[in-house]
């Protein structure tokens, strides 16, 4: 695992990774042959949203070819795109994945977790059990618009780049650069940390 998850980032609320959890994960990446590293943001605003997001989490884990390497802490964040006070708040979180699946496979893969948790596709930013978005690929840039890649708002959205420098404070994101600097550029209002709250990586 790299030095990023393995010493976390600066900020104290967020708990570096046991060594212990470190090797484990790492044993299982024997599993996975030439195995790619993929971004996925997760969200929930309906039911348990934190007991959704780990449950999202678990499933990512239990799918063949794809290990679980990072968990980002949680951030609340305000609905996107739609009236204040409308909707519950969302619970937002980053997982680093490594796998084997091709790009289309990890998308099948997503809306099959999605389903899972009853996700309901009736309203563009409509309220929502569960969000699970591909927002990076390894380098891929593809303008598929069955996926494309990396997420094409991803740099836009604070609730997106936060969690994710949290977990991965070197990474970049294919075709706009680092999340770092992409981060110092968003509007972070409507967006906070919870440090109450703690996703764990799967078993």
């Amino acid at each position: 695992m790299s030095a990023p998850f393995a010493q976390g980032p600066s900020d104290p609320t967020v708990q570096p990774v046991p060594a212990s959890v470190i090797e484990q994960v790492d044993a299982a990446d024997t599993t996975l042959s030439n195995p790619k590293r993929a971004v996925i943001a997760l969200g929930a605003n309906l039911g348990n949203r934190l007991e959704t997001l780990q449950g999202a989490i678990d499933a990512l884990e239990d799918t063949p070819g794809v290990r679980v390497k990072g968990v980002s802490p949680v951030y609340e964040t305000e609905p996107w795109g739609v009236a204040p006070d409308s909707q519950p708040s969302y619970f937002n979180a980053v997982v680093v994945v490594k796998t084997t699946l091709p790009p289309s496979s990890l998308l099948e893969r997503a809306h099959a977790v999605e389903e899972a948790f009853h996700r309901v596709r009736d309203e563009r930013w409509g309220p929502r059990t569960l969000d699970v978005d591909i927002v990076a690929y390894a380098d891929v840039v593809s303008d598929d618009p069955q996926l494309t890649l990396p997420h094409p708002r991803a740099h836009e959205r604070a609730f997106v780049l936060a969690p994710w420098h949290d977990v991965d404070p070197e990474a970049q994101l294919p075709g706009h650069g680092p999340v770092a600097d992409l981060l110092e550029s968003v509007p972070r209002d409507g967006i906070a940390p919870r440090a109450d709250l703690e996703l764990r990586l799967p078993e």
